[in-house]
Formats: C-alpha cells, structure tokens, sequence
C-alpha cells in the first residue's frame, strides 16, 4: 500500500510539473514581451518541461510494473494505449518548439538577434495545443482508473 501510494504520488508531483511548465513557456513566449533574458529563462522552462515529461512517462511505467493493479491490468486496457498515444503525440509536437527555442538562443547568443513576432507565434501556438492536450490525457486517465472499458 505504501508503494502504491508513493508511485501515485510522484506520477501526479510529475503531471502537475508539465502543466507548470508547459503553461510557463506558453506564458512566456509572447511577441510583445520577448528579449533576451527571456528567452534564457524561456529555454530553461522548457528544458525542465521536456524533463518532467520524462517523469511523468517513468513514474507512469513504475506504476504498471510495480503498481497495486499489476502489468496485466494496465497493459491490457485500452485507455492506457489511448493515453500513451496521446502522450507520444504530445511528445512529438514538442519537438519543434524546442529545436526552435534552442536555435533563437544560439542565434540570440552569437549576434544578438531576436526572432520575428510571427515565428513567436507560431511557436506559442505549438506549445498552446501541447497545454490543451494534457486535460484531454487526464480526461482519458480517470475513466481509465475507474475501469471503463477494462
């Protein structure tokens, strides 16, 4: 029961991390706002972003081998596919924001240059459907840990 009790807790210290952060970088990265030392702290909140998704993935693995419920439970349910599809996907549309932000830095870093309001956006407008998808995957999670379609 202890175990049990310690995995969630850190699957859910994991989950509320991304929210934080994803919401940050959303926050952040706003034309109007944007100059140097924000894009620092702007790359820093993502990288600890793309590390809490880590978490979240490692302590949601932990609880299906070590959890109450056991590995035949979790994987064999539908909505956990469900939930680890979405998650790729999240995973996956992150990526050009962070290769994006990374190479402002190095560009702001050598000349000084800051990127274009337009390209600000567009890259908000990634991280914003990042944000939006997380409710969707928790949605999935409580049916899930109550046993729909199990």
């Amino acid at each position: 029961m202890t175990l049990e009790t310690l995995l969630a807790a850190l699957h859910i210290t994991a989950i509320l991390t991304l929210v934080v952060f994803v919401s940050s970088a959303a926050a952040l990265c706003r034309p109007e706002w944007f100059n140097g030392p924000l894009l620092e702290r702007l790359a820093r909140v993502d990288m600890i972003y793309g590390i809490s998704a880590v978490a979240v993935l490692a302590t949601g693995l932990a609880r299906t081998v070590w959890g109450m419920k056991g590995m035949g439970w979790y994987w064999g349910g539908p909505l956990l596919h469900l939930k680890l599809t979405l998650f790729i996907v999240l995973a996956l549309v992150s990526i050009k924001p962070t290769l994006t932000i990374l190479s402002w830095r190095r560009s702001y870093r050598a000349t000084g240059a800051l990127p274009p309001a337009d390209a600000i956006l567009r890259t908000r407008k990634l991280i914003m459907m990042q944000a939006h998808a997380i409710p969707v995957i928790a949605i999935v999670a409580v049916f899930y840990a109550r046993g729909w379609w199990h």
